[in-house]
């Protein structure tokens, strides 16, 4: 006959016995659970902001380093000057045919509608500076600044995000080179020479097509035209236009960049970086273009010269 022993009884009352003594499980309230789900939303939006916030922050990061390298590699004469000319090349060849295929249908347009208007109010005298001034003030660096971003942009995104994920950029780092001085400082150079090109160039095309509407088509005429375009056009236009093509450029093309060297996930995620490239750059460039727009209305308004 086998003998309980003390273990087994202690065991058997712990185990056999009711459990008054021990606390029911708490379940959430209701309040808590709508609560919750309220809260997601905010969740989603603040973190969303801090994330665009430090994607913010990256960027002005990579601009600054990428400024100090051009400035220091340009004084101690160490600047990769091939590479910048491949850059530069590289830009106009993608960038020179879209713009004369656009500045012309944009010279039209803007020709027809200023002078369609123009008539209807008496005041063809001045057709030629009204549509001259639309074409250089927003016209060309609008457009260019499209451009760069639409096809210089993407391109540079694709470039580094296919060097990225082969692990070139990594391999750069491991032989103790710099990423953003051997591959961001070319191109940020070589698009600071060739965006006030451009702007140059669909002013030029915007303008002819603007006088070939209004003297073949429009009864314009040509001194008329010349004439009303010098009294109210003035250099300091053209060269707001220069340093807002300028300043468009650097942003579209460091935004590429960025995002090129932030690529992760394989070929889908060079593609993503190529759209994020493109869209953040346009609406950057718009935003922009708002403030400069304002800024320049109030300081320098337009006068007769």
């Amino acid at each position: 006959m086998a003998v309980a022993t003390p273990v087994d009884i202690v065991s058997d009352d712990t185990t056999s016995g009711p459990h008054e003594d021990r606390a029911p499980v708490a379940e959430p309230s209701t309040g808590r659970q709508v609560a919750a789900i309220l809260s997601r939303p905010l969740r989603h939006v603040l973190a969303q902001m801090d994330s665009s916030l430090q994607t913010l922050g990256r960027f002005f990061g990579l601009g600054a380093q990428a400024f100090a390298f051009l400035v220091t590699d340009l004084v101690r004469l160490r600047h990769p000057w091939r590479d910048t000319v491949n850059q530069a090349w590289f830009i106009i060849s993608v960038t020179a045919i879209p713009a004369l295929l656009v500045s012309i249908p944009f010279g039209v347009i803007v020709a027809v509608q200023v002078g369609n208007f123009i008539q209807q109010v008496g005041a063809s005298s001045v057709s030629g500076a009204a549509g001259g001034l639309g074409v250089i003030r927003q016209g060309a660096p609008m457009v260019a600044a499209l451009l760069l971003g639409g096809a210089a942009g993407s391109a540079v995104a694709t470039d580094l995000g296919a060097r990225t994920i082969r692990e070139e950029v990594d391999a750069l780092r491991v032989m103790g080179v710099d990423p953003v001085q051997r591959l961001v400082t070319p191109r940020l150079a070589a698009i600071v020479f060739v965006a006030p090109v451009l702007c140059a160039f669909i002013i030029f095309m915007g303008l002819a097509a603007g006088y070939a509407i209004n003297v073949g088509f429009q009864s314009g005429t040509p001194g008329s035209y010349i004439a009303s375009f010098a009294s109210f056009a003035s250099v300091s236009d053209v060269v707001v236009a220069m340093l807002k093509t300028w300043l468009f450029g650097v942003v579209v093309i460091l935004v590429a960049c960025q995002r090129g060297l932030e690529t992760t996930g394989g070929a889908r995620g060079v593609a993503d970086a190529v759209n994020a490239s493109v869209v953040i750059g346009v609406v950057a460039v718009f935003v922009l273009n708002l403030i400069i727009t304002q800024g320049v209305s109030m300081s320098m308004p337009l006068r007769m010269g």
